[in-house]
């Protein structure tokens, strides 16, 4: 799902992986052309930012691009970041992003806004080991080699899990990879420990290829964001069509919670899951979302993110995250504290 060289054949397919690590986005799906402008017919064309198996993939699933009354032009990106440097930029006005790119973002003082949020649960975001590690809990990281990629919600999640045994970043041997990087080192017996998110942890868990060491559930807080230009925001017609969208959204996210095997065979064949992969990781992350309002309670847990991160020097000023945030969509959402909907035990 998200970015950087060949790796062994266990994740993504070469192909995939050569269009990950593009560094410019593609474009897809309207004949208009790029910065959203209307066409000289008054057509509103809404640029929106996606990943591979993203948000076009699952709105498209779910019928939801049937009737739009407005033109959607997509670019992909590789990740978050470069997705908010677009944004940030003008290129894109609205896309979605995990919990940790929009705090890098604000401390880079870029000029976005967060608009939209889902909770889910945070079992995908995990420390996986070797099936044949020693190592038993969080405490036996110490010393040991963690690949994790800079900046990512993974990141965080290491952070926290070595924070709640007493450790710190000091305390292992922090290897800041890619994810097909650290794929690569992990398989290899280079590194101890991957932290890492989901589909890679499925990926890895259905393969065979390591197990849980521990996970994020309880630790982090399971956002991801939609976040938009803040000119786009003040653009009425542009507005009218990002609040469309994000309601389109929302019930595309319904519609996988209800059909988790029909979204992961599109995702699969989106992305080049193994079916399998992508079954178990729609259960255990991807399908459990649900629509929160971005409140109170939401601009806390990121400012603590975005406080580690800089106490960490790896945001290299304070910011208040609430500066960040657009509440005007929060209409008829429930609070940040709604549980995120679960499939009952994982096989």
């Amino acid at each position: 799902m998200r970015r950087h060289l060949a790796a062994p054949a266990l994740l993504l397919p070469p192909a995939l992986l050569l269009a990950a690590c593009s560094g410019s986005p593609s474009a897809s799906t309207s004949s208009a052309g790029a910065g959203g402008r209307t066409d000289g017919k008054g057509s509103l064309t809404l640029d929106v930012g996606d990943q591979k198996g993203g948000s076009e993939a699952v709105l498209r699933a779910a019928g939801e691009l049937d009737d739009l009354k407005y033109k959607i032009h997509w670019s992909t990106f590789t990740s978050g970041p470069p997705l908010l440097e677009a944004i940030n930029a003008k290129a894109v006005d609205v896309g979605a992003v995990g919990n940790t790119p929009p705090v890098f973002a604000a401390g880079a003082n870029s000029k976005i806004s967060v608009v939209a949020a889902s909770h889910g649960t945070a079992s995908g975001e995990a420390i996986l080991v070797p099936n044949g590690s020693s190592l038993k809990k969080a405490e036996d990281l110490k010393g040991k080699s963690v690949a994790v990629t800079q900046g990512s919600s993974a990141n965080y999640q290491l952070i926290a899990s070595l924070k709640k045994v007493g450790l710190g970043l000091k305390d292992v041997k922090v290897k800041y990879l890619q994810p097909a990087d650290a794929l690569a080192a992990f398989t290899s017996g280079k590194v101890d420990a991957w932290a890492v998110w989901d589909p890679y942890t499925s990926q890895v868990l259905e393969s065979k290829k390591g197990r849980i060491l521990t996970d994020g559930d309880g630790l982090v807080n399971g956002l991801n964001f939609q976040v938009a230009a803040p000119d786009a925001l003040k653009d009425k017609k542009k507005s009218a069509a990002i609040d469309d969208y994000l309601k389109r959204l929302r019930k595309a996210q319904a519609w996988v919670y209800k059909h988790p095997e029909a979204w992961a065979k599109v995702w699969a064949k989106d992305t080049g899951l193994p079916y399998e992969a992508a079954l178990a990781a729609v259960k255990r992350s991807n399908g459990t979302r649900v629509p929160v309002a971005v409140d109170k309670n939401v601009i806390t847990s990121e400012q603590e993110i975005a406080d580690t991160f800089t106490d960490q020097k790896l945001i290299p000023r304070r910011i208040d995250f609430g500066d960040f945030v657009d509440t005007r969509f929060n209409r008829d959402l429930p609070p940040s504290t709604s549980e995120p909907r679960t499939y009952g035990k994982e096989s």
